[in-house]
């Protein structure tokens, strides 16, 4: 069993299609090759991969993010993998995959993630999806607190902003002891 996971965090239509509800557009739609290449590796190894994606509702009152951000992530097509990604994906079988619906930025805060990294032994991540420097920032910070060494595949990550992007690559690399590949 290998002791590394992919974690695809929120490459889901309404984080990257053209017509999503808080889309990051040609950005995150450059990054779909990439991100399908690497499930399509890790499924090829044996490797565990998860898929973590927003998941709020219409009626939601006191998530932050609601209150921050235009609605987004309530329907099923906001929260279906986006292009090339969701095909490479529905190849994986429910053995070696996981969703994990998120309510914060982190994937780790309040879901069961860090224990189902732990039962399968896995204390490598590798981060691919958006907002690089958001959702795929904060779930890295509790990553790095929860002791998991991480990789970061540069051309698999995308942000609403280069200077946010840039940011949050260097702080993986200087701050979190990341690889940045």
């Amino acid at each position: 069993m290998s002791n590394k996971a992919l974690i695809v965090i929120d490459y889901n239509n309404d984080f990257v299609a053209t017509n999503g509800r808080l889309t990051c557009g040609e950005a995150g739609q450059e990054i779909d090759k990439k991100i399908a290449s690497l499930i399509d590796e890790f499924n090829k190894n044996g490797d565990f991969i998860i898929n973590a994606c927003d998941n709020h509702s219409e009626e939601e009152k006191y998530s932050p993010e609601v209150s921050m951000f235009p609605p987004h992530c309530f329907d099923e097509y906001g929260k279906e993998l986006y292009g090339e990604t969701k095909i490479a994906m529905d190849k994986v079988s429910s053995e070696k995959s996981l969703y994990i619906a998120k309510h914060r930025f982190s994937a780790f805060a309040g879901t069961s993630l860090d224990l189902k990294l732990k039962e399968r032994n896995i204390d490598e991540l590798h981060l691919v999806g958006v907002c690089t420097d958001i959702c795929v920032l904060h779930c890295a910070i509790d990553a790095y607190n929860l002791g998991y060494k991480m990789v970061f595949h540069k051309s698999a990550v995308a942000s609403f902003n280069q200077e946010g992007h840039s940011y949050a690559l260097t702080h993986f690399a200087n701050v979190l002891g990341a690889k940045v590949v």
